[in-house]
């Protein structure tokens, strides 16, 4: 089409608009032709006969018509509405591409007019049915193509998305596509009826499907934003339903495929449509659940109040049975083998992405009193934890089944919800007693995937002192040990390697039988010897210091356990266990912890205290005496990183490491204010009680000399200290440190 002949086209729609009072005969059949062949033309890619047509009283004119004809379909006996799809053409050819169309479209009110003609669609429709909604070809044209020019004004262009998304025009988007093509709906009927019509089939889902790919762009594009600033806020718990009853197509059992989509062929782009729409779902339901905590919390609301959240949509119960029963369809069986492996791999990765929205929902912490129920004995815990519980119980034997994300899933979850004693303590306990199931998950051929969750999950269950001796019944140390967690095949996942230490740093605090199955028996494979072979092998400070830290909490436990308390079999078990630990190997580990800890007062005390323990020991004195003084690795004096959980970044500042450990004790001694009193009054004690006489062995005099030699100046300033608050604890550790030395 000719500018001239563009322009005349444009001109005659507005002449129409005025002849629209008269009311004449075939009114809208001439607006039906004018607008049709103003479309076709503007098909052809002209940007200056755009810009003209732009600059005319065209926009104006669609806006009126478009809103003369929507009032006009309230008559029955209407036929405008090939006159509105033709002039919807008009609108979505005029802004394509071009910017200042599109601005003044938005000025002549052409999107709001647009997105009210939608909502008139949208009102009487039922959310979350799986049937298709009954709607004619003509209707389907005149929504598809509505959605086509919103989505065309709004390309790149701010101005017309910020008014879409006040006018809450995505909602209104989703609910039609849903509802007019639920994903799987082609399946479960030969035909959708509609009074009257007789419509093509083959061509009805043509449209529908076409339908819904535009309107999950167009949902994309409202959402996005060019300066990859913060996503807009368009949808909230309302769309909940919306979205997850998408995915029962996905659940057994499956329709039988009706004869009009019986041949691969003619079912393909339908079966394609469904898949790309299935990953848009669980794209958007893992973002919302990720970025508000309306929906989260809404999430888990609904599991108990269904009816009054989601209009009767259990929806987090139906997530759960999508995650636990969602499957290939069977019309995928006539793919080709790489067709269908593709296919497959995108399904898993939106069911993954779905476990990730159910973890985040356990991790609202508001959310922790609604998804924990007591109030039935049946589902201990409630209908969430005990579907998680019976996810694990169920898939803990991996040779039997690979459901690796129900177990991923279950155990993130209840990591998450288990950051309360109570709570952490009623999954440990009967009835549910789930340690040896967790602890039967820990298989050297177990995926590190479901390593991470359950160690995790244990992580969270061993900080809870009520647990460690249930847990220790289930060997969960020894599993560890035998899964090859901390071999040197898995030090490519050094986060999960620490997180099992933590497991063991925690079930060996305050327990002597957990500390005894660490360290027993003392030969090279125990738990022990495998953490502290991580901790040689590793660069990390994380992995080093935590794993040292295992090593602290097992001294604390074996020497103030009190063996009166223990019987015979017991008893020997801990002295057993505190000769392993007085070793050189051992001992020099401590000694590295208060080395390299110099940002971190409280793991030099930490140290400080495991090696004052270890020294009382009859063979312990002398070790301790050479850790000090032998220099410290050349990885000690380089290590400035953060431990994974030592103590808060502002306990000190990043300094020159020390090149022996009583240097740092040196270090600790003349800093005055800046470290802790009890630190420096434990410091005091170690190298009180060292120079005590029969703590080292009489042939290293001349060693102890040297400790006594490098530390007393220091030592007897401290006995002067009396001003500074607390100091009257330092100054009574240093006396009795040089009292120690003249015995």
């Amino acid at each position: 089409m000719s500018g001239n002949a563009a322009l005349d086209s444009a001109s005659k729609l507005g002449d129409l608009l005025a002849q629209l009072p008269l009311n004449q005969p075939g009114q809208w059949s001439d607006i039906e032709l004018t607008a049709r062949g103003l479309a076709d033309g503007l098909r052809s890619k002209n940007v200056e006969q755009q810009t003209a047509l732009g600059q005319t009283l065209l926009p104006q004119t669609l806006t009126s018509l478009l809103k003369a004809a929507i009032n006009d379909t309230a008559d029955a006996n209407s036929t405008c509405k090939p006159a509105i799809f033709e002039l919807l053409r008009v609108a979505a050819n005029l802004c394509m591409d071009h910017d200042g169309n599109r601005g003044v479209l938005l000025d002549a009110g052409l999107p709001q007019t647009v997105v009210g003609l939608l909502e008139s669609y949208a009102d009487p429709i039922k959310p979350a049915q799986r049937e298709a909604l009954p709607i004619s070809i003509p209707d389907l044209r005149i929504v598809k193509t509505s959605i086509g020019f919103l989505l065309n004004a709004g390309v790149g262009y701010d101005a017309v998305k910020d008014r879409l998304v006040a006018l809450e025009a995505a909602m209104t988007i989703l609910k039609l596509s849903t509802a007019i093509y639920p994903l799987g709906s082609w399946q479960l009927d030969s035909e959708t009826p509609v009074p009257g019509a007789s419509e093509d089939v083959a061509e009805s889902w043509l449209l529908r499907s076409s339908l819904a790919s535009w309107a999950w762009r167009a949902i994309e594009e409202i959402t996005g934003d060019e300066d990859n600033q913060q996503p807009r806020p368009v949808f909230g718990p309302d769309a909940l339903p919306l979205l997850v009853s998408q995915l029962r197509a996905f659940l057994p059992p499956y329709p039988e495929i009706s004869p009009a989509f019986s041949s691969p062929a003619s079912r393909r782009s339908l079966v394609q449509t469904d898949l790309d729409i299935y990953e848009q779902v669980c794209g958007l339901i893992e973002s919302l659940c990720l970025d508000w905590e309306d929906v989260r919390l809404s999430l888990a609301r609904g599991l108990t109040f269904p009816d009054g959240e989601h209009g009767g949509v259990e929806c987090l119960q139906e997530l759960l049975t999508f995650v636990e029963k969602g499957d290939y369809p069977p019309c995928w069986s006539s793919e080709t083998p790489g067709e269908r492996a593709a296919k497959e791999k995108r399904f898993d990765l939106g069911k993954g992405a779905l476990v990730k929205a159910i973890v985040e929902v356990a991790g609202e912490e508001k959310n922790t009193d609604t998804l924990w129920d007591d109030s039935d004995a049946e589902k201990p815990g409630g209908v969430f934890v005990s579907r998680m519980v019976e996810w694990i119980r169920t898939h803990k034997s991996l040779k039997e089944g690979t459901r690796d994300d129900l177990i991923i899933c279950a155990t993130l979850s209840l990591g998450n919800i288990c950051r309360r004693d109570a709570h952490s303590t009623a999954i440990v306990k009967p009835p549910i007693l789930l340690g040896p199931d967790l602890a039967a998950l820990l298989e050297p051929e177990t995926d590190i995937k479901v390593k991470h969750g359950v160690i995790g999950l244990l992580k969270h269950l061993a900080q809870s002192q009520g647990n460690r001796a249930a847990l220790g019944q289930a060997a969960v140390i020894q599993r560890l040990a035998t899964s090859q967690i901390w071999s040197e095949r898995a030090d490519m996942v050094e986060i999960i390697q620490v997180s099992a230490i933590g497991v063991a740093k925690h079930m060996c605090n305050g327990d002597i039988d957990n500390t005894c199955s660490l360290i027993l028996p003392p030969e090279l494979d125990s738990p022990l010897q495998q953490i502290l072979g991580l901790v040689n092998r590793s660069d990390s400070t994380a992995a080093k210091s935590e794993g040292t830290r295992v090593l602290v909490n097992a001294v604390r436990s074996l020497w103030t356990t009190d063996p009166k308390s223990l019987d015979e079999d017991r008893a020997k078990r801990r002295e057993d266990a505190m000769e392993a630990i007085v070793t050189a190997p051992c001992v020099s580990e401590l000694a590295r912890l208060v080395g390299r800890s110099k940002r971190y007062p409280t793991l030099v005390n930490e140290g400080v205290v495991a090696l004052s323990l270890v020294s009382t020991h009859p063979n312990g004195g002398t070790l301790v005496l050479d850790s000090l003084l032998n220099p410290l690795p050349t990885e000690v004096l380089r290590s400035t990183s953060q431990p994974l959980s030592a103590v808060s970044a502002t306990e000190g500042s990043p300094v020159v490491g020390a090149r022996r450990a009583l240097d740092m004790l040196i270090h600790v001694l003349r800093e005055g204010s800046n470290v802790p009193v009890e630190v420096r009054a434990n410091a005091c004690a170690l190298l009180g009680h060292l120079g005590r006489k029969g703590v080292v062995a009489e042939n290293r005099s001349t060693d102890l000399q040297r400790m006594k030699e490098g530390t007393r100046e220091l030592i007897e300033a401290l006995t002067r200290e009396s001003d500074a608050p607390g100091n009257a604890k330092i100054v009574a550790a240093a006396k009795r440190a040089l009292e120690a030395w003249t015995q």
